[in-house]
Order: C-alpha cells, then structure tokens, then sequence
C-alpha cells in the first residue's frame, strides 16, 4: 500500500487549500480513509475521517472549516481547508486503515501566515 499526499504550501491566513492523497495497492473503496496532523512540538492529531460508506468524523479544532471526501474511483481522498489559521500550520498526513493496518503517507506541509 502507497499514498502520495500533495496540495500543502503556504497560504495567508483566511486563505484555503485542498490537499489529494492518491493510494494504490490497496481497495480503497472498503477503507476508512483519515487525515492526520502534526505541528512543530506537538504529537500526531486526527483531523478527519470519512469511512467506506461515507460516515464523517471531525475533530473539534477544524470542524466547519475542513471537509474530507473521497473519490473512489480515483483512489483519492482529498481535505478541502478554508478559513485557514495560523494554528492550522502542521505537516499533514493521510492515513488508510486496511484490514486493521495503517498506512501512511509521506505528509504534506501547510504553512499559515501573513
């Protein structure tokens, strides 16, 4: 299993991205698919998660902010970002959950400032 996250950069605050995360070598329409993040000193968090039959899960700190989808005839999970803070400034990760095993992907740095 291989997930290439892409769509990080830098951004002003107020601003939005959308990060992609392409997975391959898994059947990616069974799985829960996760967005993670993690900022400079702090531990991993979980930002997002929808499962295979589109169940949604936020946490509190993005929540009517960032919307995670899925495309599954693409193999792809995306994480629309408005109304970006400066709190939001992580590396961010998508995870998939196949058969009770993670996968990770190689993370993709949002930077939010002025």
């Amino acid at each position: 299993v291989q997930l290439q996250a892409s769509g990080g950069g830098l951004v002003q605050p107020g601003g939005s991205l959308r990060l992609s995360c392409v997975a391959s070598g898994s059947i990616f329409s069974i799985n829960t698919m996760s967005w993670y993040r993690q900022a400079a000193g702090k531990q991993r968090e979980l930002i997002a998660s929808i499962s295979s039959g589109g169940s949604l899960t936020y946490a509190d700190a993005v929540k009517g902010r960032f919307t995670i989808s899925r495309d599954n005839a693409k193999s792809t999970v995306y994480l629309r970002m408005n109304n970006l803070k400066p709190e939001d400034t992580a590396v961010y990760y998508c995870n998939e959950d196949y058969f009770g095993v993670d996968y990770w992907g190689q993370g993709t740095l949002v930077t939010v400032s002025s």
